[in-house]
C-alpha cells in the first residue's frame, strides 16, 4: 500500500480547523472553517471522492481519530457510514484497546515500523487526513508516498502548518494539478526518491 496525504492547505501551508469554526482551537486558533467558507468547491468533492473510492482505508493520529469520530458520528451524512465501513489505523501511544469506532486498529509502539510494515501489505493507497504530527514524523522516513494538496488562494499567517520549522527538506515532483472555479488548486506532489 501506499500513504497518500490528503488534505486542505492554505498558500501559507496552514492545515489547522479547514473544516469547521470549532474544529481544532488549539493555541487560540479563530480563524475555523477556512476551506467551508469557500462554499462548496464540486471539483475539489470530485477529487476526494476518487481517491478515497479507491481507498484500503484511514491511517490517523490520535487528535484527528477522536475529532473525526466525535464530528462525523453526529452528522447524517453518506461520509459517516464510508467512514464508519472503512478500515481505520490509528497511531497513538496514549490510546488503548477496544477503540470505539468501527474497525479500528490501534498502532502502538514503534509507529513508523508499524506503519512500513502497513506499506508491505497488499491493497490500495491509505490515506492520512489532518494528523500533521503523524505527517512530520513519517516524512523524514520516507513513509509518505504522496501528498494530494487543495491548495487554497488564503494567507491566514498564523496556526498549525504542514511543512512546520524543521521539517526535514525534501524535494517534491509535481504529479498534476488543476485548478477549481473557486480558486482552489488541486495540486498531487511525489516526493522525489
Amino acid at each position: 500500500m501506499r500513504i497518500v496525504v490528503i488534505n486542505h492547505v492554505t498558500l501559507d501551508g496552514v492545515m489547522q480547523g479547514p473544516g469547521r469554526r470549532d474544529e481544532d482551537t488549539r493555541d487560540g486558533f479563530t480563524h475555523g472553517g477556512w476551506a467551508a467558507a469557500r462554499g462548496g468547491d464540486e471539483a475539489v468533492t470530485r477529487a476526494w471522492g476518487r481517491r478515497l473510492a479507491a481507498s484500503s482505508g484511514y491511517l490517523m493520529g490520535r487528535r484527528t481519530y477522536q475529532d473525526v469520530l466525535a464530528h462525523w458520528n453526529t452528522q447524517d451524512s453518506p461520509f459517516r457510514d464510508a467512514l464508519n465501513n472503512a478500515p481505520k489505523y490509528v497511531a497513538s501511544n496514549t490510546l488503548t484497546q477496544p477503540l470505539p469506532w468501527p474497525r479500528s486498529t490501534l498502532l502502538t509502539g514503534d509507529i513508523p515500523a508499524a506503519i512500513a510494515e502497513l506499506k508491505r501489505t497488499p491493497g490500495h493507497d491509505l490515506h492520512i487526513m489532518g494528523s500533521g504530527v503523524l505527517i512530520q514524523s513519517l516524512a523524514p522516513l520516507g513513509l509518505i508516498d504522496e501528498y494530494l494538496l487543495c491548495v487554497h488562494p488564503l494567507v491566514l499567517g498564523t496556526g498549525h502548518r504542514l511543512f512546520t520549522n524543521g521539517f526535514a527538506p525534501t524535494t517534491l515532483d509535481l504529479a498534476d494539478a488543476a485548478p477549481t472555479a473557486t480558486g482552489v488548486i488541486i495540486a498531487s506532489y511525489r516526493p522525489r526518491t
